[in-house]
């Protein structure tokens, strides 16, 4: 039988097993099955034995459960902070950030780090430092990114809850190619800082991969906070998401869409999975109409391009001053240095008018949301794609060499062009970053090769209630299918 958090805190609560035992069994787990996918990339043994034994109950919800931590943007005081990045290689966090402490707070016993790819900017998990994550149902493909090995560990069974974060789907991107349930919260919902307060422009947002909607409503009550210092914020739900997850939705209007927001192919899976999805609800009783997507996706897709390029230019140049010297091609991956040098072309005004972009689109999305609840499309147009599948042109790759030569608008254009089978992977997911509205993937959908594919729920910032209770009617009629662990 498979446990899920809420299942597994009960049993150590009720002492029918202990943390430590916990601990042990997916330390077991690892070590049976991480040289096969690589998901875990470093694991704290001594320490998180130590801090089970020493557990107290003071009714957290999660009471003793194992959690691994994303090696990127989650930093625990002593343990590796390397960004998967050769230059971070010996990194070590000098504090504990807010997030991870929330997930202390709330009884998880942390003990390791998954791999992610470098700086998290891919849609797949291949970082130059660890090396490639591989998917469980099928050793031959990716598992996605950037949270591919939280995905693989949750999907292994390695743990019950694995923590993530999102950028540009990189919760939700992983989810669908993994099988599992992936929320994307909204902007300003859970803890920020001590420093990162703005992540990606605040695009970024940090939450957890699961296999059950009571554990992601639990964990989203447990994290939603009001923090004055943090840029951004999202009125408390006072009353619980769990509490009010089990009352199924009514008079919901939902509208859907096949279409690629970017103009990219879309698979006859996915659309299947969308379609299949809106016969569901219709018999459900639900209002389900096809409707357009109302943004200007390739504007918006530029403009977040835009925004990461300055972003790590940014952080570069921290990085540069800290180091005493200038950095080079070889301290960073290629796609890497390819953002850092278009980074560097943007200007003041540019990144100003992409927030501002982001910002109309987000009061558009809220009008749009007057009209319907929520919006369904795929999470991702494609199934998970193979690991020897370079996902980019080898010529566009090429001109890499010679980025910092061209004008700074032919360097965005070189970014874009390297960007074009990854974004036509996944074109679904980045809005919702923008915007800052809640996004849900839930894996309805099996191939007939028997990969995982999710389809995807926006909502209103501020109602991820809606989504949770959306997916926890598919969850009770068994729509979700979940990868199998064995005992």
């Amino acid at each position: 039988m498979v446990w899920d958090a809420i299942a597994l805190a009960q049993q150590v609560r009720q002492g029918d097993v202990t943390s430590e035992e916990l601990v042990h069994q997916a330390f077991a787990r690892i070590d049976a099955g991480n040289d096969q996918l690589n998901a875990v990339v470093s694991t704290r043994r001594e320490a998180a034995l130590a801090e089970a034994h020493q557990l107290i109950d003071t009714g957290q919800p999660f009471l003793g459960v194992p959690l691994l931590l994303k090696d990127l943007g989650q930093n625990l005081k002593g343990e590796p902070a390397t960004l998967s990045s050769r230059l971070f290689k010996d990194e070590v966090a000098g504090e504990t950030d807010n997030f991870v402490a929330a997930l202390q707070a709330a009884g998880f016993i942390i003990i390791g780090q998954t791999n992610a790819p470098e700086f998290g900017f891919k849609n797949i998990t291949d970082p130059v430092l660890y090396g490639k994550t591989a998917n469980v149902w099928d050793h031959e493909r990716y598992s996605g990114g950037s949270s591919g090995g939280a995905a693989t560990s949750v999907a292994a069974g390695f743990v019950p809850v694995a923590a993530g974060n999102d950028g540009g789907g990189s919760i939700r991107i992983p989810a669908s190619f993994s099988g599992l349930i992936g929320l994307k919260p909204t902007r300003g919902r859970v803890p920020v800082g001590p420093t990162g307060w703005r992540g990606w422009g605040g695009a970024s947002i940090n939450f957890a991969l699961t296999r059950s909607i009571r554990d992601t409503a639990t964990l989203l009550d447990w994290l939603q906070t009001y923090q004055p210092a943090a840029p951004f914020s999202t009125p408390i739900n006072l009353q619980g998401f769990n509490d009010q997850l089990w009352d199924q939705p009514h008079e919901l209007t939902i509208a859907y869409s096949t279409k690629s927001p970017v103009g990219t192919p879309v698979s006859s899976d996915a659309v299947k999975a969308v379609e299949d999805a809106v016969i569901f609800l219709k018999q459900q009783g639900y209002h389900v109409v096809e409707q357009a997507n109302p943004l200007d996706g390739l504007a918006l897709m530029r403009s977040y391009y835009q925004m990461n390029g300055a972003e790590t230019a940014a952080m570069f140049d921290e990085v540069s001053q800290a180091l005493g010297r200038p950095l080079v091609m070889d301290d960073m991956e290629r796609l890497t240095w390819l953002i850092y040098q278009a980074g560097l072309g943007v200007t003041g005004a540019q990144y100003s008018a992409a927030i501002s972009l982001w910002d109309a689109a987000s009061a558009q999305m809220d009008v749009f949301h007057d009209t319907y609840d929520l919006y369904l499309t795929p999470t991702t147009a494609h199934p998970a794609p193979r690991l020897d599948n370079p996902l980019v042109d080898p010529d566009i790759d090429a001109q890499i060499d010679q980025v910092a030569q061209l004008a700074p608008a032919d360097r965005l254009q070189l970014l874009w062009d390297y960007f074009e089978q990854e974004l036509t992977q996944s074109p679904f997911t980045q809005q919702a970053n923008l915007t800052g509205q809640p996004a849900i993937s839930l894996p309805t959908l099996l191939t007939e090769k028997n990969l995982p594919l999710g389809i995807q729920f926006t909502a209103r910032k501020g109602e991820e209630l809606t989504l949770l209770r959306i997916g926890r009617l598919f969850e009770q009629n068994n729509l979700l299918h979940l990868p199998k662990i064995n005992d």
